[in-house]
């Protein structure tokens, strides 16, 4: 009998051309699905922080469950590719993550009116919502495209750190162009839901690209992904949003307060108020207990040289120009956006004598001419703290340094029982300045309440009688708390410096 001719098994080519992708739709498949979980990520945080405002919290928050999603999903993307063909998988996932992504608006938008507010557990559900589902989807992704590109186990290595590589490129490219490019150009939900409907549309086109490959045995999408991933645009449309102008920093407006008054809001705060018809009118305690203190500061009328370390609405220096007319004020505001709204909307006019510049406040420090400026007002916040970059000791040497030698420094700060932040930062005042005073109400002083107070800080004595008399006339019932008692009220609290100032550690976000 003859013997039959043996038939030639399959090559390794012959194998993986059969399964695999062309090198560069998996190339663009992996760089795409990667980049879009970092999109998320860095976007997410803003999407958040109308609701809870942006501390270390929320950043902590939003990072880690996008890295407990990334885990998740490339974990469960592997083992599934393990046991099913990832033809049927890879597209209904691309389809499925971009509806979420752009689903993710309005889901924190209607869940973020329920969970105002900065407690841990709000941040954690609306960080949770904003990140976890779809990037865990578009995690599953990667793996699988691996899996599919395989063909023996003698190219594992190649493929494996091939598209690994890829995936952190495109992780890395999203970054870069989210954070330096596209938040400055887009609102958030534009980039989200613009990253969104690409994600989709390319996996509508892989899906039919596997299905006229695979001749059918791949590439179907269920309806109820193609109902999804046409309704989340609409229900982002339609949520609501607590942005009337979306800042590189803040989610800001301003809301009319009768015929003149003007507030400014950022994020989950009531920011600065502004009467555009007299600028003398101070509507916040803490602004009238720095005019308390610049009242004290020189005889009445005197120009000074004063120095503004975060701007707002620009109420004080618009107080200065007012009743100390000649006065030079600089301000120094990192949110560009805040500053185009002070001009729409709170007839900010700069000038010689009013100069804004856009930019970090410690930065700007750096830039300031010694010993120039009567004035230094601090009134920077990042969210719901002073930027801890500002309360170092390394910082207070600056804002020394641009003071003359009889110089004011005044600061606003938020704290709220046991006071560590505001213990803290007053240690640290006391380690650059000689005369430290306290200005609060009482039961802040007794430890038995929180909110707003100043402290101020100079080389020179400080007339803690003419001060307290100022407040008064300022129509606030506050104390003065200097020498001994402010020994005591310090206690043992920690000095900040630029190796260790655990600022949002040590803030009491409520009493």
């Amino acid at each position: 009998m003859a013997d039959r001719e043996t038939a030639e098994p399959p090559t390794t080519e012959q194998v993986r051309g059969s399964r695999a992708l062309p090198d560069w739709i998996a190339a663009g498949v992996t760089f795409l699905a990667s980049g879009s979980v970092l999109v998320l990520e860095v976007v997410g945080l803003r999407l958040i922080a109308p609701y809870v405002g942006i501390t270390l919290q929320t950043s902590t928050a939003v990072i880690g469950f996008a890295l407990a999603a990334i885990a998740i999903g490339a974990w469960a993307g592997g083992a599934t590719a393990d046991r099913t063909d990832p033809r049927r998988l890879i597209a209904p996932l691309l389809v499925a993550g971009g509806a979420l992504v752009v689903a993710v608006l309005p889901l924190v938008r209607f869940a973020g009116a329920l969970l105002t507010g900065a407690q841990a557990g709000n941040v954690l559900v609306l960080a949770a919502v904003a990140v976890i589902v779809p990037a865990a989807l578009l995690s599953a992704v990667p793996p699988m495209v691996v899996a599919l590109q395989l063909g023996t186990l003698a190219e594992t290595g190649s493929v494996v750190g091939r598209l690994s590589g890829i995936g952190t490129l495109g992780g890395i490219v999203a970054t870069f162009a989210t954070g330096f490019v596209l938040v400055a150009l887009l609102p958030s939900s534009v980039i989200l839901v613009g990253t969104g409907v690409l994600v989709v549309l390319a996996g509508l086109a892989l899906a039919v690209l596997l299905r006229r490959r695979a001749l059918g045995v791949a590439g179907r999408l269920p309806v109820a992904l193609l109902v999804l991933a046409v309704a989340a645009p609409v229900l982002a449309a339609l949520a609501p949003t607590p942005c009337e102008r979306e800042t590189a920093y803040h989610c800001a407006r301003g809301e009319a307060d009768g015929a003149t008054g003007r507030v400014l809001l950022l994020d989950t705060l009531r920011h600065s108020y502004v009467d555009l018809a007299d600028p003398t009118h101070l509507e916040f305690e803490y602004v009238r207990a720095i005019a308390s203190v610049i009242d004290v500061l020189a005889p009445a009328g005197a120009p000074l040289s004063a120095l503004h370390m975060g701007g707002g609405g620009l109420t004080l220096p618009r107080y200065l120009a007012a009743v100390r007319p000649g006065t030079v004020s600089r301000v120094l505001e990192v949110d560009p956006g805040v500053v185009e709204l002070d001009t729409d909307e709170l007839g900010l006019q700069t000038s010689d004598q009013l100069q804004v510049r856009v930019g970090d406040a410690r930065v700007g420090l750096q830039d300031e001419p010694a010993g120039e400026r009567d004035l230094v007002v601090g009134d920077a916040f990042g969210g719901l703290s002073v930027p801890w970059q500002l309360t170092t000791v390394e910082a207070l040497r600056l804002v020394d340094d641009a003071l003359t030698s009889d110089g004011v420094y005044a600061v606003n700060l938020i704290d709220n029982p046991p006071l560590s932040f505001v213990r803290a930062e007053l240690a640290t005042l006391r380690e650059v300045f000689p005369e430290v005073l306290l200005l609060a109400r009482a039961p802040v002083l007794a430890g038995e309440d929180g909110g707003n107070v100043v402290a101020v800080a100079s080389r020179r004595a400080l007339p803690v009688g003419q001060l307290a008399a100022a407040l008064a006339e300022h129509r606030l019932a506050w104390q003065v708390a200097a020498g001994a008692e402010l020994t005591g009220f310090i206690g043992d609290a920690v000095v900040l410096t630029d190796d260790f100032a655990p600022v949002d550690q040590l803030l009491t976000l409520y009493g």
